[in-house]
Protein backbone atom coordinates (compact mmCIF):
# COMPACT_ATOMS: atom_id res chain seq x y z
CA UNK A 1 0.00 0.00 0.00
CA UNK A 2 1.36 3.23 -1.15
CA UNK A 3 0.62 6.32 1.20
CA UNK A 4 0.16 9.38 -1.02
CA UNK A 5 -0.78 11.53 1.66
CA UNK A 6 2.48 14.06 2.77
CA UNK A 7 2.94 13.94 6.36
CA UNK A 8 2.17 17.58 6.63
CA UNK A 9 -1.71 17.01 6.15
CA UNK A 10 -1.74 14.04 8.16
CA UNK A 11 -0.27 16.29 10.93
CA UNK A 12 -2.28 19.08 10.61
CA UNK A 13 -5.62 16.88 10.59
CA UNK A 14 -4.54 15.10 13.71
CA UNK A 15 -5.44 18.08 16.40
CA UNK A 16 -8.96 18.31 15.14
CA UNK A 17 -9.50 14.30 15.99
CA UNK A 18 -6.67 13.38 18.52
CA UNK A 19 -8.20 10.31 19.70
CA UNK A 20 -8.20 7.21 17.43
CA UNK A 21 -11.72 5.16 16.82
CA UNK A 22 -10.88 1.67 16.41
CA UNK A 23 -12.97 -0.68 13.63
CA UNK A 24 -12.85 -4.13 14.17
CA UNK A 25 -12.35 -6.53 11.01
CA UNK A 26 -15.52 -7.05 8.92
CA UNK A 27 -17.35 -4.14 10.51
CA UNK A 28 -18.72 -0.94 8.87
CA UNK A 29 -17.21 2.58 8.92
CA UNK A 30 -19.75 3.80 7.30
CA UNK A 31 -22.71 3.14 4.55
CA UNK A 32 -23.88 4.71 1.54
CA UNK A 33 -25.91 7.19 2.07
CA UNK A 34 -25.16 7.85 5.85
CA UNK A 35 -25.26 11.73 6.44
CA UNK A 36 -21.40 13.02 6.34
CA UNK A 37 -20.50 13.98 9.72
CA UNK A 38 -16.99 12.74 9.90
CA UNK A 39 -13.96 12.34 7.56
CA UNK A 40 -11.50 9.59 8.48
CA UNK A 41 -8.18 9.55 8.23
CA UNK A 42 -6.62 5.34 8.43
CA UNK A 43 -3.73 5.16 11.27
CA UNK A 44 -3.33 1.70 10.86
CA UNK A 45 -5.03 -1.09 9.08
CA UNK A 46 -6.99 -1.29 5.75
CA UNK A 47 -10.54 -0.23 4.69
CA UNK A 48 -12.20 -0.65 1.15
CA UNK A 49 -14.54 1.91 -0.43
CA UNK A 50 -17.20 -0.19 -1.85
CA UNK A 51 -20.00 0.23 -4.32
CA UNK A 52 -22.28 -3.16 -5.19
CA UNK A 53 -22.76 -3.32 -8.69
CA UNK A 54 -26.32 -4.40 -10.25
CA UNK A 55 -25.44 -8.34 -10.06
CA UNK A 56 -24.38 -8.04 -5.96
CA UNK A 57 -20.76 -7.89 -6.82
CA UNK A 58 -18.48 -5.39 -4.95
CA UNK A 59 -16.76 -2.67 -6.68
CA UNK A 60 -13.53 -1.73 -4.46
CA UNK A 61 -13.51 2.62 -5.23
CA UNK A 62 -10.39 2.81 -2.51
CA UNK A 63 -8.01 1.01 -0.55
CA UNK A 64 -6.83 3.24 2.71
CA UNK A 65 -4.79 1.97 3.98
CA UNK A 66 -2.39 3.83 6.55
CA UNK A 67 -2.09 7.90 6.46
CA UNK A 68 -5.06 7.72 3.77
CA UNK A 69 -7.82 9.63 3.89
CA UNK A 70 -11.09 7.61 3.24
CA UNK A 71 -13.64 9.47 1.08
CA UNK A 72 -11.81 12.81 0.89
CA UNK A 73 -14.50 14.11 -1.47
CA UNK A 74 -17.26 13.28 0.88
CA UNK A 75 -16.19 16.48 2.75
CA UNK A 76 -18.23 18.43 0.06
CA UNK A 77 -21.12 15.89 0.07
CA UNK A 78 -24.23 15.83 2.09
CA UNK A 79 -24.17 11.95 2.35
CA UNK A 80 -21.69 8.93 1.50
CA UNK A 81 -22.14 7.78 -2.12
CA UNK A 82 -20.68 3.99 -1.07
CA UNK A 83 -19.61 1.88 2.01
CA UNK A 84 -16.68 1.82 4.01
CA UNK A 85 -15.28 -1.79 5.72
CA UNK A 86 -12.32 -2.29 7.93
CA UNK A 87 -10.95 -5.04 5.73
CA UNK A 88 -9.08 -6.04 9.12
CA UNK A 89 -8.51 -4.11 12.33
CA UNK A 90 -8.15 -0.43 11.51
CA UNK A 91 -7.53 2.65 14.02
CA UNK A 92 -8.43 6.08 12.37
CA UNK A 93 -8.52 9.55 13.37
CA UNK A 94 -12.25 10.53 13.13
CA UNK A 95 -12.23 14.41 11.88
CA UNK A 96 -15.40 16.41 12.71
CA UNK A 97 -16.47 17.04 8.59
CA UNK A 98 -17.86 20.80 9.51
CA UNK A 99 -14.16 21.35 11.42
CA UNK A 100 -12.56 20.06 8.31
CA UNK A 101 -14.34 22.49 6.03
CA UNK A 102 -13.74 25.59 8.12
CA UNK A 103 -10.00 24.92 8.18
CA UNK A 104 -10.06 24.54 4.73
CA UNK A 105 -11.34 28.23 4.35
CA UNK A 106 -10.00 29.52 6.55
CA UNK A 107 -6.13 28.20 6.64
CA UNK A 108 -4.35 28.61 3.33
CA UNK A 109 -1.00 26.40 3.96
CA UNK A 110 -3.74 23.61 4.82
CA UNK A 111 -6.06 24.43 1.79
CA UNK A 112 -3.06 24.34 -0.45
CA UNK A 113 -2.00 20.57 1.58
CA UNK A 114 -5.52 19.17 1.07
CA UNK A 115 -5.26 20.24 -2.76
CA UNK A 116 -2.27 18.53 -3.09
CA UNK A 117 -4.14 15.62 -1.73
CA UNK A 118 -6.79 15.50 -3.85
CA UNK A 119 -4.52 16.14 -7.20
CA UNK A 120 -2.49 12.91 -6.00
CA UNK A 121 -5.38 10.89 -5.93
CA UNK A 122 -6.84 12.16 -9.43
CA UNK A 123 -3.54 10.90 -10.17
CA UNK A 124 -3.93 7.50 -8.44
CA UNK A 125 -7.25 6.96 -9.93
CA UNK A 126 -6.03 7.75 -13.99
CA UNK A 127 -3.09 5.55 -13.45
CA UNK A 128 -5.62 2.89 -12.08
CA UNK A 129 -7.84 2.84 -15.00
CA UNK A 130 -5.04 3.12 -17.39
CA UNK A 131 -3.59 -0.35 -15.92
CA UNK A 132 -7.72 -1.74 -15.97
CA UNK A 133 -7.47 -1.13 -20.05
CA UNK A 134 -4.67 -3.02 -20.59
CA UNK A 135 -6.05 -6.55 -21.74
CA UNK A 136 -3.44 -8.65 -20.67
CA UNK A 137 -2.13 -9.99 -17.17
CA UNK A 138 1.61 -9.64 -18.22
CA UNK A 139 0.74 -5.72 -19.46
CA UNK A 140 -1.31 -5.05 -16.16
CA UNK A 141 1.86 -6.32 -14.21
CA UNK A 142 4.47 -4.78 -16.54
CA UNK A 143 2.83 -1.31 -16.06
CA UNK A 144 2.61 -2.00 -11.78
CA UNK A 145 6.17 -3.01 -11.89
CA UNK A 146 7.40 0.01 -13.83
CA UNK A 147 5.90 2.30 -11.30
CA UNK A 148 7.65 0.05 -8.39
CA UNK A 149 10.56 -1.36 -9.67
CA UNK A 150 9.91 -4.63 -7.31
CA UNK A 151 7.07 -7.09 -6.80
CA UNK A 152 5.63 -7.42 -3.20
CA UNK A 153 6.40 -10.05 -0.96
CA UNK A 154 4.86 -13.07 -1.92
CA UNK A 155 1.76 -12.76 1.21
CA UNK A 156 0.84 -9.98 -0.77
CA UNK A 157 0.87 -11.11 -4.12
CA UNK A 158 -3.12 -11.54 -3.66
CA UNK A 159 -3.26 -7.70 -2.87
CA UNK A 160 -1.28 -7.20 -5.94
CA UNK A 161 -3.89 -9.11 -7.89
CA UNK A 162 -7.02 -7.12 -6.62
CA UNK A 163 -5.18 -3.91 -7.34
CA UNK A 164 -4.59 -4.53 -10.90
CA UNK A 165 -7.48 -6.08 -11.60
CA UNK A 166 -6.53 -10.12 -12.42
CA UNK A 167 -7.08 -13.46 -10.24
CA UNK A 168 -4.73 -14.45 -7.95
CA UNK A 169 -3.93 -17.25 -9.75
CA UNK A 170 -3.20 -15.67 -13.18
CA UNK A 171 -0.85 -13.31 -11.22
CA UNK A 172 1.05 -16.21 -9.49
CA UNK A 173 1.44 -17.87 -13.34
CA UNK A 174 2.85 -14.34 -14.43
CA UNK A 175 5.44 -14.46 -11.71
CA UNK A 176 6.41 -18.02 -12.10
CA UNK A 177 7.43 -17.48 -16.33
CA UNK A 178 9.30 -14.59 -15.54
CA UNK A 179 10.91 -16.68 -12.35
CA UNK A 180 10.70 -12.98 -10.10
Amino acid sequence: MIAVMSHDLARLLEPLCPQPVNFPAGTSVFRLEDKVRRIYVVRTGLVHLLRHQQNGAPLVLQRAGPDSVLAEASVFSDAYHCDAIAVVETDALCVPRDALRDRIESDGAFALEWTMRLGHEVQKARLQAEIMSIRTVAGRLDAWLALRNEVPERGEWVGLAARIGVSPEALYREIAKRRL
